[in-house]
């Protein structure tokens, strides 16, 4: 969500009439579960769920909490037209009747957006009738966990370029819209840039981008020359000498002469997308240097992931481009985020079956650190509780309002301020917590006040 947005990154940060309902975004057991409580009367009890994940994904050391600002749209955005309770054939009058005035009144509070997360963190707590919580389920799950999966990958990956900007350019290795999310969550993430448009749009993202393969091809001679030259020098004269020449579509050492040719020796920048890449930057940069071309910068892509990106660290590349890894996953396309009701009538509920044993009750988070910034443990409390005794320790409250009968909270962090937030916390933690190898979770998750 954005406070005060600039005209560029309001368009899906803020109300317009491009936005549509978002209720049938769901399961329908969601609706059935209603239309059965408002049957027997449980519709109207007062219940908390509480979204969270039960352990981090491929043993990862910390996970980015991700979509915060999307949900709270989407549940803004979650009333029902006509035309869909008509299809909704399978509920009864009273049902569809419920539906046709729904509007979320409740309370919600949780971590925000840019936040790291642990096993059991309270990601966001959702209060309110059982009726009005059921049946926000699917849809705040559905983007939670898709952003937040998206997002602690690419801030793995920013963590293994050690400073040097990294590029998201998947938008074809998945859906159109969910290339559009992913953009918003890998620049959340630390990314710099997208090659997505809509993404830039929608969110005010800076756009990046110069020229495919075929731009070299399309310029191939019917005497069989490449068009090499031709292409650059096209490229060069409608986007400038600071542009990115693309040097692997045939020989590279050829392909980085021809680039300094054309452009001289001021040109921007060189992408490799091929080959060994640790091999190739280090043979480029010699051969740049040689030219004469100090200043232009190497840039690297070809499926690209963090492990990829750290194993490069020690060569000389400028920049990365990222893909189809930052835009899954990265072998985690989900962090396993539920969403279970915890209390009801202020009684605290959980489930219990083996394996996936949750605690009962309202909970909120809290962070305490050495005085030097720190981060030593995240300490989950009954909702209303107390901050507890912690010594010497700085308290940091992970738990903060979001939605207060039924209204977004107002000053909330945007897009950009999260995406800052996130990178401040990051260096907050133990260093052996950034490290790629799977391990226990960075900081330890400790419950406080709870019978057990």
């Amino acid at each position: 969500m954005t406070t005060n947005p600039s005209r560029s990154a309001r368009h899906a940060e803020e109300p317009t009439p491009r936005r549509q309902s978002t209720s049938l975004l769901t399961d329908k057991y969601e609706l059935t579960m209603l239309q059965a409580a408002l049957a027997d009367g449980t519709a109207e009890r007062a219940c908390t769920f509480e979204v969270f994940a039960r352990k981090l994904p491929n043993e990862r050391r910390y996970g980015v909490v991700a979509g915060t600002g999307r949900v709270l749209e989407a549940v803004e955005d979650f009333v029902f037209t006509d035309a869909q309770i008509d299809a909704l054939d399978f509920l009864d009058e009273r049902t569809k009747n419920y539906l046709r005035d729904f509007r979320f009144t409740g309370q919600m509070d949780g971590y925000r957006e840019g936040e790291l997360y642990f096993p059991h963190s309270p990601i966001l707590t959702v209060r309110g009738t059982f009726g009005e919580c059921v049946v926000l389920e699917t849809v705040i799950l559905s983007i939670l966990n898709s952003d937040s999966a998206v997002a602690t990958a690419a801030a793995r990956m920013v963590v293994a370029a050690d400073g040097r900007p990294i590029l998201e350019m998947g938008s074809r290795r998945t859906h159109e819209y969910a290339a559009v999310t992913s953009s918003r969550a890998a620049y959340l993430g630390g990314f710099s840039a997208t090659s997505n448009l809509e993404a830039s749009f929608r969110y005010g993202i800076p756009a990046s981008g110069t020229a495919a393969h075929s731009w070299t091809l399309v310029h191939a001679g019917e005497d069989g020359s490449t068009g090499e030259a031709d292409a650059f020098r096209a490229q060069v004269d409608t986007l400038g000498t600071d542009t990115i020449l693309l040097v692997d579509t045939f020989d590279i050492d050829r392909g980085v002469t021809t680039a300094i040719e054309v452009a001289g020796t001021e040109l921007g920048g060189v992408r490799i997308d091929s080959g060994d890449l640790g091999v190739m930057t280090q043979k480029v940069r010699r051969q740049l240097d040689k030219l004469g071309a100090y200043n232009t910068k190497i840039v690297v892509s070809s499926d690209l992931d963090e492990f990829a990106i750290a194993g490069l660290r020690g060569d000389p590349v400028d920049s990365f481009g990222v893909g189809t890894s930052v835009v899954t996953g990265s072998g985690a396309p989900t962090p396993g985020m539920v969403y279970k009701l915890v209390e009801v009538d202020g009684i605290p509920v959980a489930k219990r079956s083996r394996n996936k044993i949750s605690n009962g009750g309202a909970k909120r988070a809290i962070r305490t650190h050495r005085a030097s910034g720190t981060a030593i443990e995240e300490i989950v409390l009954p909702f209303d509780a107390p901050d507890p005794d912690v010594g010497n320790a700085e308290i940091e409250q992970l738990t903060v309002p979001l939605i207060r009968d039924g209204r977004v909270v107002d000053g909330l962090p945007d897009l950009h301020e999260s995406r800052e937030h996130l990178a401040a916390q990051l260096k907050r933690l133990p260093w052996e917590g950034l490290a790629l190898s799977k391990d226990e979770p960075a900081l330890d998750t400790r419950f406080e006040g709870f019978s057990s």
